[in-house]
Order: structure tokens, then sequence, then C-alpha cells
């Protein structure tokens, strides 16, 4: 039985296809706006991976930022689940999932039995999300995946006090022109997010093993400063970026075996 999960977030379309609910034949994570190609492309990224068509899925679920767009799906999931789900997969020691998406930044506090208790969310600013480092690295004149390379050279990281986007930008400008250091100010960005993010988590009730899923946890200087604001280490899976994903085809594979698709 294959089931096909879906995690169509801001800025990123995320698909993987399971096999009877536990071995992962395909994935793809494709950069594109919701409402664009991502989506489209995404599917038949894991279609050619696999070999298999959409004819060939039990079961299709659509979760993330735009899951209400997708109209291929036989359920749409709020990725708070997806991701519940998809992390206690990997993790079954898993209390507190940390998951900065590109437009907000979500904790979530998990039971011993891997079920959501808590969660707490940020989706009215900017800043602490995928999009404020997108900023950051535009301002900069970097690629978002060198802003973990340069963090790595710093030795003494800028502060970055604004707590909004918009003022963080011009903060970083004016740093940049009194003379602060690329890597530095990198540093002091990964710290500030690290922060924002941190002070979120501390809402739920920080529980360990604390992980990272989504996008952003691929960056280790993120990771690194999460860990400095928390004060315990942070588990992270090469598969962070599809956990959604990973989650939603777990949950299709739960409501086929349910007799519910």
């Amino acid at each position: 039985m294959y089931t096909l999960g879906i995690d169509i977030g801001s800025t990123t379309s995320k698909a993987v296809i399971l096999k009877d609910g536990s071995d992962i034949i395909a994935s793809s994570v494709v950069v594109a706006t919701v409402g664009t190609d991502g989506v489209p492309k995404a599917v038949e990224g894991v279609m050619e991976e696999s070999g298999l068509a959409i004819g060939d899925m039990s079961c299709t679920v659509a979760t993330g930022y735009g899951r209400q767009t997708y109209e291929g799906a036989d359920h749409q999931v709020s990725e708070l689940s997806c991701h519940a789900l998809g992390v206690y997969r990997i993790f079954k020691d898993a209390r507190t999932i940390i998951d900065i998406g590109g437009q907000d930044a979500k904790v979530l506090a998990l039971n011993e039995q891997g079920r959501m208790i808590n969660f707490v969310m940020n989706d009215k600013c900017a800043a602490g999300t995928g999009r404020f480092l997108d900023v950051m690295a535009n301002i900069l004149n970097l690629k978002i995946e060198q802003l973990e390379i340069e963090a790595q050279k710093s030795q003494n990281p800028v502060s970055i006090s604004s707590t909004c986007t918009v003022f963080a930008e011009s903060e970083v400008i004016s740093q940049l022109a009194a003379g602060a250091k690329i890597p530095d100010l990198v540093e002091g960005i990964c710290r500030s997010v690290a922060a924002r993010t941190a002070a979120l988590a501390k809402r739920v009730g920080v529980r360990e093993k604390v992980c990272m899923s989504g996008g952003v946890a691929r960056n280790a200087a993120i990771r690194r400063a999460m860990s400095r604001e928390l004060g315990m280490d942070i588990a992270y899976d090469e598969k962070a970026q599809i956990m959604g994903a990973l989650g939603a085809a777990i949950y299709g594979f739960s409501k086929v075996k349910q007799g519910e698709n």
C-alpha cells in the first residue's frame, strides 16, 4: 500500500511516498511560493523517483500553509499534527518539537505516546521565521545556505536587538556601515531567531528530547544558537525538511487501515 503526503508550505512544497506506512520510497522538495507550480513539481518528483503514479496511491493527504489549495487530497490535516507524527516516527523520545517555517514558528509539546498536548505559534510577525532569514541573507548578499558557513567564522557576534524584521533590516544595514563583519552579523542574526523561538518554547514548557523540524532546522548555526538559548541538546535528522509530508503520509496510512478512505 502506498500513501502520499504533501506539505504545502508558504515557500516550499514537500512530498513523500510511504510504502505500508513505514518505508519512505520517495521524497522531493521544491522551492516555490504557494499558489505556483511547486506542488505539481513536488508530486511529479516523487512519482518519477518511485516509478509510481497518482492512481497507485491508496490515500493522499495535504498539510501545511496551503493545504486548502490542493484539490487532489483525500484529507487535509493541520501541519501541527503532521509534524508531530513525522518527528515521533523518527524520534520516539521526542517531547518538544521546534518548527521554524517560512512564515511562522511553532513549538509543539508531545506526550509519551507522541500525541500533541500543547502548542504555541508565532504567525503574526516574520521575525524569527525563515522569511526573516531570507531578508537578512539578501541584505548581506548571501545565499540562504551560506548563512551556516559564515556563522562558523564569527569571532565577535553582533547583537541584533530589533524584534521587527523591518527594524532589524535597518539595524543590520547600520552595523554594516559601521564596519561590522559579515560572519559576526550572521551569527547575531541566527542567535536573534533562536532567542525569539526559544521564548515561544518556554511558554509551552520545554522537555527533552527537543527536536527541530522543517527547512530552517538544516541550518546548524540556528541549531547551535537554539541549544545555547535552551541549555540543552537539539536533536536533528536529515529528513527534517520533509517531516510534515512524512506525517501526512503516515496519517493517510492510518486512515486506510481504519477503512476511512
